[in-house]
């Protein structure tokens, strides 16, 4: 469309410094649709139509984990950042190109040797980023695919294979939140799990409130089930440990009975008579209450015994 306005505009006779001019205009509107497109995840993604918000990943994560081999180690080291391009690494010689998203260094340990660095991958790239998302129900999150250039395989350094990273962002609260963890690693394509509340998809343009943006009446109502849910859990482990209490009662007292006096059935339970009577005290308790309760409230006649009135 810009180029067919120029092609229009240059039908007209103009001066050769106006040419020039709408030329370098033309030029920087392409170089600016160019970038724009290139770099098409601006970290606000829309998919299954909830929106994320993950500009507060916007910064430099760094994931490692150990492969072993025969006679050494290989330690891994993932360096990425999912909005924006790392930055180089100062006196680091073997460091990915600008405009990396995530770069993959492999250093071989060995005793009595000198680390060596194996491979550096551009796992993702700006220029090659294509990012796919979908969104998880089971957990509840977001997947993120970012792609890089190819690179030689290490199994076969004649064939090049295409590199991603996948990162599975669960659905967390703040509470739970957990770094960026490795999940694996089949020579092309490296999948994390992270926890972490830039996973919660929600409607519309504006994100669930923060603890921070709660009411008072928000915060006072979670103040109140944690403490229903403290106090309930407080009484199921008492009644938990008096009924641990009455099991283990009863186990070695049967079993006392057993080796001491060599008791066979209703005699294993131990201190037998008292609890022969339990019922019978209960109704004796049981009616004491009742007839004090019914005393209580009938009209005292002791009060006014032998009065006669005149």
């Amino acid at each position: 469309m810009l180029l067919q306005c120029f092609l229009q505009s240059s039908r007209v006779h103009l001066p050769v410094s106006t040419m020039i001019l709408r030329l370098a205009t033309l030029l920087t509107l392409l170089a600016a649709y160019v970038s724009a497109d290139d770099n098409p995840f601006d970290c606000k993604p829309t998919v299954d139509k909830l929106s994320y918000d993950l500009t507060k990943l916007n910064q430099e994560f760094t994931v490692s984990w150990t492969v072993k081999a025969s006679q050494s180690t290989n330690n891994e080291t993932l360096r990425f950042n999912l909005c924006d391009d790392l930055k180089k690494q100062d006196k680091v010689l073997d460091d990915c190109p600008s405009g990396t998203r995530a770069c993959l260094t492999t250093t071989n340990k060995k005793e009595k040797e000198d680390d060596r660095v194996l491979y550096v991958v551009p796992l993702a790239t700006s220029d090659s980023l294509k990012p796919e998302l979908s969104a998880s129900s089971s957990p509840k999150g977001l997947n993120v695919t970012l792609h890089g250039p190819k690179y030689p395989s290490r199994t076969d350094p004649n064939v090049e294979t295409p590199q991603s990273l996948v990162v599975l962002l669960e659905c967390a609260p703040k509470d739970e939140e957990k770094p960026p963890s490795y999940v694996s690693h089949d020579g092309a394509t490296v999948t994390l799990g992270w926890k972490h509340p830039a996973g919660c998809g929600f409607e519309g343009d504006k994100p669930p409130p923060k603890d921070d943006d709660k009411t008072d009446d928000d915060k006072k109502d979670n103040n109140n089930k944690d403490a229903a849910t403290s106090v309930g859990s407080g009484i199921g482990f008492f009644f938990l440990v008096v009924l641990l209490a009455f099991a283990a009662y009863f186990g070695v007292g049967a079993y006392y009975n057993y080796t001491t006096y060599g008791a066979r059935g209703l005699d294993l339970i131990p201190h037998r008579d008292f609890w022969q009577e339990v019922p019978f005290m209960l109704r004796d308790i049981a009616s004491h209450l009742c007839t004090s309760f019914t005393g209580s409230r009938r009209p005292s006649s002791s009060s006014r015994g032998g009065y006669i009135s005149v």
